[in-house]
């Protein structure tokens, strides 16, 4: 089994429910190379900005939050080197990242 379908059925037993893996037709496309940028209001959600990639752990997912941007989605990133939170939290190797955190690099 691979990193992302033991990812995968991690995240499915904690949600309790299976990841969609339909990919939106707007989304990136699973495997592109982004940089994860801080919020231009405040600096995080990150403790700093760096490189990683999509991948297929989920599809990307609509943001269901009231903070959210119309149409937002948030995608499955594996980072390049593990990486905090603005919180200090961490170190992570991935995470599911609102959109507009996620630029094409």
């Amino acid at each position: 089994m691979s990193k992302e379908e033991n990812d995968r059925a991690a995240v499915e037993g904690i949600r309790g429910s299976r990841l969609s893996q339909e990919w939106p037709p707007s989304a990136l496309p699973a495997g592109t190379r982004v940089r994860v940028v801080h919020d231009p209001a405040w600096k995080g959600p990150w403790a700093r900005e760096f490189y990683g990639h999509i991948d297929t752990t989920g599809a990307p997912e609509p943001v269901v939050h009231a903070q959210a941007q119309p149409g937002e989605l948030q995608y499955w990133v594996t980072f390049d080197e593990l990486e905090y939170d603005a919180d200090g939290d961490g170190p992570f190797r991935k995470a599911q990242i609102w959109g507009r955190y996620v630029q094409p690099a």
